[in-house]
């Protein structure tokens, strides 16, 4: 592994930890921990996406090419999520928030990021898988957002269901089963292909979650009662 990689690694969970640090005095005590860290995990969303597009070389096919070595923006943008994966498993682990499947996540992409990293392939497909990962997390948040403020069961929360079920699905159940193909067919390391079809997993888990999230909440706003006015 290069050298500004492992160093880039190292900063980067300092910077997550500190960013958690000075969140947490920042607001309000009300706040609580879980709350901190979606600000965060809403920052690092925001900046892996922007690192994930500004990686792309050529625009005319992002996904190509396949199971080729690693260039120097994909390895420190993918630098800058396993650092956030290190920190946020370690923040799972000592908030009150803990779930196997999120755990196991963070384990996934922190040996299959790493291996990448390692073995300088698979730039391309990595990066696009984190892309697909984070777009839709700023929406995931948002909803808990809406629920440390005390706002709930209004169509703001609905809206922000409903979009954060679409981005999911389309990213992780439209875009992310192909990248999974192609990455599995491609020439690479078994724990990358380990690694997609894990991660691939645990979005078809979380997927079917969301649809039955959603599906009861459309079921219990149109059982509202409606009040008559005179």
């Amino acid at each position: 592994m290069e050298d500004y990689v492992v160093k880039w690694t190292i900063s980067g969970v300092i910077f997550w930890t500190t960013a958690l640090t000075v969140v947490r005095n920042l607001l309000p005590k009300r706040y609580s921990f879980d709350f901190c860290t979606r600000v965060v995990a809403t920052m690092h969303a925001t900046s892996a996406v922007c690192l994930a597009l500004l990686s792309v070389t050529d625009w005319s096919c992002p996904v190509c090419p396949l199971a080729s070595h690693s260039s120097p923006a994909q390895m420190k943008a993918l630098a800058v999520t396993l650092s956030y994966m290190i920190y946020d498993l370690m923040a799972t682990i000592l908030g009150d928030n803990f779930t196997v499947d999120n755990a196991v996540h963070h384990l996934v992409s922190i040996v299959g990021i790493g291996a990448g990293l390692a073995y300088r392939k698979c730039g391309t497909e990595m990066v696009a898988s984190l892309w697909i990962t984070e777009m839709s997390t700023p929406m995931l948040h948002a909803r808990e957002f809406l629920k440390g403020l005390g706002i709930r069961d209004t169509p703001l929360n609905l809206l922000v269901d409903i979009m954060f079920a679409v981005t999911f699905s389309l990213a992780r159940m439209g875009v992310g089963p192909y990248l999974t193909f192609v990455t599995l067919r491609a020439d690479n390391p078994f724990l990358i292909k380990a690694m997609a079809f894990g991660l691939q997993a645990v979005s078809t888990f979380w997927f079917y979650k969301i649809l039955r999230m959603l599906k009861y909440k459309l079921r219990r706003r149109g059982a509202t009662p409606h009040v008559k006015t005179t």
